[in-house]
């Protein structure tokens, strides 16, 4: 994570979940609110709006649902993003709608996030949606997840409402395998908790939400893992002064690349060593992740767009046979027999469904075996058989090169949201299902 210094921060990508009317949207526009970072003329307008329906203080969750009526209107937008920041941190927020039939958006938000946000109407508790999201959360190795138990005013800022709903979500959420779950307390409306301390819960010793977020530790350092260059593009320039330049060209999706290095070229197996690297039009020795850069190799080799440069040493496997858990986004069902387009990384092959073993039921995480077909939000377990091999790194050990795609082959649509060999991890071995509540004040 990167040292905070004056006004140096590191960046935070976070993603808000919740079921209907749970206060997601107040929730965020009063963070947006109290952390500054609503413009004037925004705050204004929301001002304006809130009297208009009659309130006597600005209603801040329409800070946020203009897009959603946006939404109503029929205009289609997966997430929208939110960007602000403090003096400690930047934080780019994910916001992903509450109804069930959106729940294939939170996958596309929380996909990179390194910490998810999942709300709790106190008087409701742990309802269906809410351990979709938790499920969602754990399938996708979102390495943080904060409990926002909100509405806590509606009832009576009682810490017994708060420990029971935080102490069944924290047992959902072992069984997931989630281990670092943060319980806080809130009333978004009135500003509980949400960026200051709360004094109608002294009871409460921890962190405020805009606290956590400014100090939990940021995403896992991608650097040390094994390095991932998926070819986007063969550069080949038709000039005389380079006539035997040939430049591999994509962005490093995670690890780090340096000259003189042995590397495999995916699937093919070929190996060579780099001669150079190339970034922003300059010979750069070492290269590391998301920097998109250039490789030369050594060797005159065979690549493509869709291949994978890999150091030899630590070369993921091919194969043409892909277990994943995935959530299915489509409107069509996904069935057994179902011929799609697999893509991963730059890679598009064609692939069948050939078994679809089990679908997730939420209420006690039991598979339901071979439901014969995956309909829109529905989490299951799939067996692909693809044309081609490809170089798929375990979802575990990856986000980046253990995720991929499911695509209609007719009109392009997303079909499939799937997870190399991803699978729940049941009961964290740590034994960590005690929600932290923080120190006492």
């Amino acid at each position: 994570m990167t040292t905070v210094t004056g006004t140096t921060a590191d960046t935070l990508r976070l993603a808000t979940a919740g079921s209907v009317d749970d206060g997601k949207s107040t929730l965020v526009g009063r963070l947006l609110h109290d952390s500054k970072s609503v413009l004037a003329d925004q705050l204004e307008a929301v001002a304006h709006a809130s009297r208009n329906r009659g309130r006597d203080t600005p209603d801040l969750a329409l800070l946020t649902d203009g897009l959603r009526a946006e939404r109503e209107q029929g205009i289609t937008i997966d997430v929208a993003y939110r960007y602000f920041a403090t003096a400690r941190r930047r934080f780019i927020l994910a916001d992903t709608p509450g109804h069930v039939q959106y729940t294939r958006n939170m996958v596309t938000g929380a996909s990179t996030a390194e910490l998810t946000v999942i709300l709790v109407d106190a008087r409701n508790g742990v309802v269906e949606q809410t351990r979709r999201h938790a499920a969602i959360a754990a399938l996708l190795r979102v390495p943080h997840v904060v409990l926002a138990v909100n509405k806590m005013d509606l009832v009576g800022y009682e810490e017994s409402a708060f420990a029971s709903i935080a102490e069944e979500f924290t047992a959902y959420a072992g069984e997931l395998g989630l281990a670092r779950v943060t319980a806080i307390p809130v009333s978004a409306l009135a500003g509980d908790n949400v960026v200051e301390p709360s004094a109608a819960m002294r009871w409460y010793g921890g962190p405020t939400v805009l606290e956590h977020l400014e100090t939990v530790p940021a995403a896992h350092d991608l650097a040390h893992r094994p390095a991932r260059l998926p070819v986007q593009y063969v550069i080949r320039p038709q000039t005389p002064q380079h006539r035997d330049y040939r430049g591999y060209a994509g962005q490093i999706a995670e690890g780090t690349l340096h000259t003189g290095q042995q590397v495999s070229v995916l699937p093919s197996g070929r190996t060579s060593r780099i001669a150079a690297i190339e970034r922003l039009g300059r010979p750069v020795r070492t290269a590391r992740t998301l920097q998109s850069v250039t490789v030369l190799l050594e060797d005159d080799l065979d690549v493509s767009r869709g291949d994978l440069i890999v150091p030899s040493k630590d070369a993921p496997p091919t194969t043409q046979d892909v277990e994943a858990t995935v959530c299915h986004v489509a409107d069509q069902p996904l069935t057994v027999g179902h011929r799609v387009l697999l893509k991963h990384g730059t890679r598009t092959v064609k692939a069948i469904v050939k078994d679809i073993p089990s679908r997730l039921t939420l209420d006690d995480l039991s598979p339901h075996p071979h439901p014969g077909q995956l309909l829109a939000n529905d989490i299951g377990r799939v067996h692909i058989r693809t044309a081609e091999p490809l170089p798929v790194d375990s979802y575990a050990d990856s986000r980046r090169t253990g995720s991929f795609i499911l695509i209609d082959p007719d009109d392009g649509t997303t079909l499939t949201a799937g997870m190399a060999g991803a699978s729940f991890t049941g009961p964290d071995p740590a034994g960590n299902r005690t929600p932290h509540r923080g120190r006492a004040r």
